[in-house]
């Protein structure tokens, strides 16, 4: 076995239906007098509930998140804090509303607790980014973990098929990712096989049985499994992809994820073949990346790049930003070959 250094931040998790009834109680363990809640302008509702759980110790709602947390909206969120005196930020939704969070306790230091509506994963990681110019900057910092994560699977049901389906290959990808990641670990990865195994079992029965609480659970479950080993690993092609398009050309965060995924494991196919049998088995197929590609099929997930906003011109920009800089994948990275990936993805096509 190789040696290995297995870093984990402590976060308090608090996972099971209903326990969004103990929103008030988590905020006053950090302990928070003055509540900033944020969330999107569609999850509105959902915040407005958490407000009213938290009764006097809210200070005020922010439903104004959008997706890559564009740089203009972080500011006015962190000038909305300071204006509120708000000593901690509850988060109420996906990546988009947990990423202003972060942006917010970047410069802040506010803690945050965390409420997921969708499978970001995105609360288990102290992963931060933020959008100006067309280009999305992300890092790292202790600063924007969250202190605490609720998941309530019963604030997921809203989340409709359409959506489930992306957020859920969104998930699997940390997942497929941190299997060969250059700092990968045992624990790693076995967290990640199984949440591979989870969200391959539970999204189908998700999108076909939208009310089915217990397979919310199990979704949810997995992609806690997801967050995790991103939060501790050091991702790859597959991520750096994704950030570029979404940033730069300001497609869905999410969908882009479904679409990518089978062609970011087709190119590390033969240079990471030990992590490449453990994501197949675990998805219960013979090829990891067919078997992303059909699973993204069955759950009604965008599979071509063309179907959700890019343009063809576009791909040779995004192919030169995404081989800018050095970091880890198990096959070089190298122009012709992450242009290639982006010309299969933008056509949608099963990889061979």
């Amino acid at each position: 076995m190789r040696p290995f250094v297995y870093d984990q931040s402590a976060i308090r998790v608090i996972f099971g239906v209903g326990v969004i009834d103990r929103l008030a109680e988590e905020v006053q363990r950090l302990p928070a007098k003055r509540v900033l809640v944020l969330t999107t302008p569609g999850q509105n509702r959902l915040a407005t509930d958490a407000a009213g759980r938290l009764g006097a110790l809210t200070a005020g709602v922010y439903a104004k998140a959008v997706m890559h947390v564009p740089i203009e909206v972080a500011r006015a969120a962190r000038d909305e804090a300071k204006r509120l005196e708000a000593d901690c930020c509850v988060a109420v939704g996906g990546g988009s509303t947990i990423g202003l969070a972060k942006a917010i306790a970047l410069e802040r230091g506010l803690p945050i607790v965390a409420v997921p509506t969708t499978y970001s994963g995105s609360e288990m990681t102290p992963i931060y980014g933020v959008t100006e110019k067309g280009l999305k900057r992300t890092g790292r910092d202790s600063k924007v973990l969250p202190r605490t994560v609720i998941y309530d699977p019963g604030l997921t049901v809203s989340l409709p098929p359409r959506m489930a389906g992306p957020s859920g290959m969104n998930a699997l990808a940390h997942c497929v990712e941190a299997l060969y990641a250059e700092d990968a670990n045992p624990i790693v990865t076995l967290m990640a096989a199984e949440g591979i195994r989870v969200l391959a079992r539970s999204l189908p029965a998700v999108v076909r049985e939208p009310a089915n609480v217990d397979c919310r659970a199990e979704a949810l479950y997995g992609a806690w499994l997801a967050g995790a080993v991103l939060g501790t690993t050091r991702m790859s092609i597959h991520h750096k992809l994704c950030h570029t398009l979404g940033g730069t050309f300001n497609l869905p965060h999410a969908q882009v994820h479904s679409v990518i995924l089978p062609h970011a494991v087709a190119f590390n196919r033969e240079a990471a073949g030990d992590a490449m049998r453990i994501a197949a088995q675990a998805l219960g197929v013979g090829d990891a990346a067919q078997g992303a590609y059909d699973l993204a099929v069955r759950l009604g997930a965008p599979t071509a790049l063309s179907d959700i906003g890019m343009p063809r011109d576009g791909l040779d920009r995004a192919a030169k930003l995404a081989t800018e800089g050095s970091y880890p994948n198990p096959r070089p990275i190298e122009y012709a070959g992450v242009r290639q990936l982006l010309e299969n993805a933008y056509h949608g096509m099963r990889p061979v």
